[in-house]
């Protein structure tokens, strides 16, 4: 997530990496950013994307794309050791063992999974020299700024990028919250710059967008792997309280807009008591249901993707439930770990026993721990805010019939907007269909009709700005047009 499969998936793994370094050999490449390549299988050949993130504290984050067949984000574990890289997918099956090769910029090896092994070369993709829709990287047309601000209580700093429109201001304010998974500011992955988009558009059209990168990434520091939802909302009032502190921001107008865990991360901040709590929450896929319950569906929906028949659905459900007992009835992390590993061991016999041991860390998480008990619909009677809550109707991991129900129905004391998109996507893209054509190529795109929707919502809950005075022939004062009238023309200028 681009992404319409779990990002929060119990599995989701990062793994821990050794990378020792014996003289006379070449030293190990840090591995970042994507390697794709065609796999071939019957009848064709199947687009794989892998991702490797490295974090600030040695780990890295890992994940499987596979476009044509929906799958996205699914969770990777790996094993480096000098050149040699070891993937393992379990919830596909499947299995990449192979060599780094040219300082990182191939990965070549043999892929595996049920009824096929073949040969794969995965080439690191370089960074299009673009913006996110496309076109060549030019100056835009307001202020753009690199900022480091403080989480005081977590005694961490984060980094991001603050974009301000042109003008005197003040200007309504955002800050952008990441769904789960260590990601940067653009909430990147592949070619779809979610959050750069977004900000974009908003910037543009009269509201100031902060997004930073999450703990860990980029020139973030912490440790995003033992943080909690709890802690990020920390992240989103230490944003808040930055922009409070900008003389170009109207400090009663800042809200929180949230995608996936985001969303949730936004709610939480919005019950809470003043001053920390937002002026307005924009939901972006966010969750109602409980921890517990997402990661089930979600497990579901992949085993839906990798065609299990019955049977081995129900073994997957029950080795999942299992394990998500252990982890709730044994608050001993050290014991907890040891039955895990020992469960995920005697369910796959080939897993290594550092990995299990390296999983298991991952599932007692205080992350994962925390999680699994989160019921985000106890806290929303406390949200008085207003709240734009949207879901696409194409997203596979939070459904809009479950979850957005559930989020109207507990926000009873906020004023509350709930809409479904159709043919939107988990990351708020429309049908691919009309994804806009750009060099013979269709590029992924953040759905226009989503960003009418949240910008002119903002707008109705904030001050609209008003627009830059235009200097008429002759030096005579130009009459300024209304707010609305201006904010049509902006769009029209596109």
């Amino acid at each position: 997530m681009k992404k319409a499969l779990p990002a929060l998936a119990l599995l989701f793994l990062v793994f821990w990496v050794s990378m020792p370094v014996l003289a006379g050999d070449p030293p190990t490449p840090v591995l970042n950013g994507q390697w794709r390549g065609p796999l071939k299988v019957p009848g064709g050949t199947l687009e794989l994307i892998i991702t490797l993130v490295p974090l600030s504290n040695g780990t890295y984050y890992a994940a499987l794309d596979a476009p044509k067949q929906r799958i996205s984000r699914m969770p990777a574990e790996a094993e480096i050791k000098g050149n040699d890289i070891t993937l393992r997918i379990e919830q596909a099956g499947s299995s990449f063992v192979g060599k780094i090769k040219d300082g990182g910029k191939l990965l070549t090896g043999t892929w595996a999974q049920p009824g096929l092994t073949v040969p794969l070369t995965l080439t690191h993709a370089a960074a299009a020299p673009t913006t996110a829709n496309g076109k060549p990287r030019l100056t835009p047309p307001y202020r753009e700024e690199e900022v480091i601000f403080n989480n005081n209580n977590a005694k961490i700093r984060l980094s991001g990028t603050l974009t301000v429109p042109a003008g005197p201001g003040p200007f309504p304010a955002v800050v952008l919250l990441s769904d789960a998974g260590p990601q940067d500011r653009d909430a990147e992955q592949q070619e779809y710059r979610m959050f750069g988009q977004l900000a974009d558009h908003l910037t543009r059209r009269g509201i100031a967008v902060l997004r930073f990168d999450d703990r860990g990434v980029g020139k973030s520091q912490g440790n995003y792997l033992t943080a909690t939802t709890t802690d990020l909302m920390g992240d989103a009032q230490a944003g808040m309280a930055f922009l409070r502190s900008r003389n170009l921001v109207d400090p009663q107008q800042i809200g929180l807009i949230g995608h996936g865990e985001g969303a949730n991360v936004a709610l939480l901040a919005a019950a809470q008591s003043e001053p920390v709590r937002p002026a307005f929450v924009v939901s972006l896929a966010g969750y109602g249901l409980t921890g517990r319950a997402v990661l089930v569906r979600q497990q579901l929906e992949i085993l839906r993707l990798i065609g299990a028949n019955p049977a081995q659905v129900k073994a997957a459900l029950d080795f999942h439930e299992r394990v998500i007992d252990i982890v709730r009835q044994t608050p001993n992390d050290n014991q907890a770990r040891g039955k895990v590993a020992a469960n995920l061991r005697l369910n796959n016999i080939d897993l290594d026993p550092q990995m299990a041991r390296a999983r298991a860390a991952q599932l007692t998480s205080p992350w994962s721990r925390f999680f699994l008990d989160f019921d985000p619909s106890l806290k929303l009677a406390e949200v008085k805010c207003p709240v734009l809550a949207l879901n696409g109707t194409a997203d596979l991991q939070v459904t809009p019939a479950q979850n957005l129900s559930i989020l109207k129905k507990g926000l009873k004391n906020s004023h509350v907007k709930a809409k479904k998109l159709s043919d939107v996507n988990h990351w708020f893209q429309p049908d691919e269909k009309d994804w806009p054509l750009i060099n013979g190529t269709q590029q992924p795109t953040f759905s226009p009709k989503a960003l009418d929707l949240v910008r002119e919502w903002i707008f109705d809950n904030t001050t609209r700005p008003a627009p830059l005075p235009v200097t008429e022939p002759r030096s005579t004062p130009a009459k300024l047009k209304s707010p609305k009238k201006a904010d049509k023309a902006a769009q029209a200028s596109r």
